[in-house]
């Protein structure tokens, strides 16, 4: 009661001081009302001005930050900075931004973000909306944007038609659980995964590439191989599938029981140093191992002789093949390989790794040699070139890949020799390629998902480089 009535005296108090201003300037009583309701028409007028004068003028500063929205690109991570006067706005929000997955955000000093993982492709206007003076209407800023296709999701991904002659499915993929010693230390496995490229899936075209992956317990040797089937020769598909099976075989068989090899081994893995021992081996070495790859090329040339409308070139494929086994000194290995790709001993404690080979390359640029090719078995340095056999104290892994994986991921086979380029590819082996939602790969002992994984990596996106990829692992 007593603040109404403070009120009311302070409004007579104010209404009494504006009669006597009025009298003191000598305004008739007739005219107080007209000069009052004028004056104070003006002074809105003036006032209502001065707002929307304050409120252009912010609009204007805004306006000349010159804003501009980078394009980008549908499901893959999005991020746009700026900064905005923050003593002078309030309320600023982004219109339309939640439609297109993304999200807005400022902070007490006017940095701002717009972030977020685009949802759909076109062009698009948002409008960044804000308060300026009270009382005046929000504004308004119209700011392009566009969204381009994701590449990826402008692949086809046609099946192979399951009638075709020699038919394979698109994906494979397998792990080999190799169960601890009687010391009880974990033991390495092996993680092997092949899939269609995207260049073959938009055409509905067969996978090319094939694996083939075993560890022979009654003899504790592991045995590794990968072919990539020449893209230009119609049936490479089952060449790739003949040689890394024929070799296999050939190992497994010559390895279950071979007590003169392991000797030879066991003779020079104590004695590196002598001469005899080592000829002794290699003996051993070439028959098994070129031995292996002999038989490989013959079984494919048996194969296209049966078919009787095809030639050897049309089975053309590469192949890379090792056999390994750990001895009381060491890791043994002995490896063939004809053709592109790469297959690398990788031991991360010791930062270094070994080629157990050459890519080789054709004629013309962009060439590679083939199993198929008869001269590749003709060439005097036939074995020196492609039969390697190497001791090592242990490693992280040793891995078998075709092109498809070699080349997006060292781009050159000079970076084939470089350990860095080794660690970097270990390393998203491990983590994946989280801004595609591709996942790593667990290489751990007895992780039988490990193989659901590694098909999951071979995924991975990478401009320019769309042929099948197969990789074998031994870690």
């Amino acid at each position: 009661m007593s603040q109404r009535l403070s009120r009311a005296r302070h409004a007579e108090g104010n209404s009494a001081a504006i009669e006597k201003a009025m009298s003191g300037i000598g305004i008739p009583d007739s005219q107080k009302d007209t000069f009052l309701r004028w004056a104070m028409g003006s002074l809105w007028k003036d006032f209502t001005e001065l707002r929307m004068n304050q409120r252009l003028i912010i609009e204007n500063e805004i306006r000349n930050l010159g804003l501009r929205f980078p394009n980008g690109t549908v499901r893959k991570q999005y991020a746009a900075c700026f900064r905005l006067p923050a003593d002078r706005i309030r309320n600023v929000d982004i219109a339309g931004a939640g439609e297109l997955g993304l999200n807005f955000s400022m902070s007490e000093d006017g940095n701002c973000s717009l972030t977020g993982m685009p949802a759909k492709a076109g062009d698009y206007v948002l409008r960044l909306r804000y308060e300026t003076v009270d009382g005046e209407p929000a504004s308004e800023l119209s700011i392009p944007i566009a969204f381009n296709p994701n590449p990826r999701e402008l692949w086809k991904n046609k099946p192979t038609d399951p009638n075709i002659p020699y038919f394979k499915p698109d994906m494979a993929s397998e792990y080999v659980k190799v169960e601890a010693g009687a010391d009880g230390l974990p033991r390495k496995d092996i993680v092997a995964a092949s899939q269609r490229g995207r260049s073959h899936a938009q055409e509905g075209k067969a996978r090319d590439d094939d694996f083939r992956v075993h560890h022979c317990p009654e003899s504790d040797w592991y045995v590794m191989a990968v072919a990539d089937g020449a893209g230009s020769a119609k049936f490479s598909r089952m060449g790739s599938r003949v040689g890394c099976d024929t070799v296999a075989d050939h190992c497994i068989e010559l390895l279950a029981d071979n007590p003169d090899f392991e000797e030879a081994i066991h003779a020079f893995g104590n004695d590196r140093e002598n001469t005899e021992k080592r000829t002794v081996l290699t003996k051993h070495v070439i028959d098994i191992i070129y031995g292996g790859a002999k038989k490989a090329h013959n079984a494919v040339k048996q194969t296209a002789e049966l078919n009787g409308e095809a030639r050897l070139k049309d089975f053309a494929t590469t192949l890379m093949f090792a056999i390994c086994k750990r001895f009381d000194f060491g890791w043994f290995i002995a490896s063939f390989w004809v053709g592109d790709g790469a297959m690398c001993l990788y031991d991360d404690k010791k930062k270094i790794i070994k080629l157990l080979g050459t890519p080789d390359e054709g004629e013309f640029s962009g060439q590679t040699r083939f199993l198929t090719m008869p001269e590749i078995f003709r060439d005097k340095d036939v074995v020196s070139k492609r039969v390697r056999m190497t001791i090592v104290d242990d490693f992280t892994a040793l891995y078998l890949m075709s092109d498809g994986v070699s080349d997006p991921m060292f781009e050159t086979d000079r970076n084939l020799n470089d350990f860095g380029k080794w660690k970097e590819f270990s390393e998203h082996l491990r983590s994946g390629f989280p801004e595609d939602g591709i996942g790593g790969v667990e290489l751990s002992d007895d992780n039988e998902k490990a193989a659901e994984q590694l098909l999951g990596w071979l995924d991975f996106w990478s401009p320019g480089n769309h042929d099948d990829r197969t990789i074998a692992i031994l870690y």
